[in-house]
């Protein structure tokens, strides 16, 4: 993939990009549940790239050798959701927006305005 496309690519999909590092960073159970469970899907999936020749950015293996998405990332994104030629493996458990109300929700501070 040409790095104009794989910018472009990267670019069209930063919010869930930077969902899956919020999530990663931000340790919550019922995330790490829904990242465990689709993990195990991906591991055993015929479009897994564990050498990382399709990923989006190099050195970022294991990924979805469809959409090039780091897997560790792409599991935490609830708004993501697979992209199996075949038919999604799983399915996005949100939207962006339900995601962000969900984040704001969960770090809510009352002393900070």
């Amino acid at each position: 993939m040409e790095l104009l496309k794989k910018i472009k690519t990267i670019w069209q999909n930063k919010s869930k990009i930077f969902e899956g590092l919020k999530n990663a960073v931000i340790h919550r159970p019922e995330v790490e549940n829904i990242a465990f469970n689709r993990m195990q899907t991906c591991l055993t999936c015929d479009q897994i790239d564990v050498k990382g020749n399709k990923c989006l950015i190099t050195g970022t293996a294991p990924c979805c050798g469809v959409c090039g998405c780091k897997l560790y990332l792409k599991t935490r994104s609830l708004s993501s959701g697979c992209e199996h030629p075949d038919g999604p493996k799983w399915e996005a458990q949100m939207t962006s927006e339900e995601e962000d109300a969900y984040y704001k929700k969960i770090n809510y501070n009352p002393n900070i305005e």
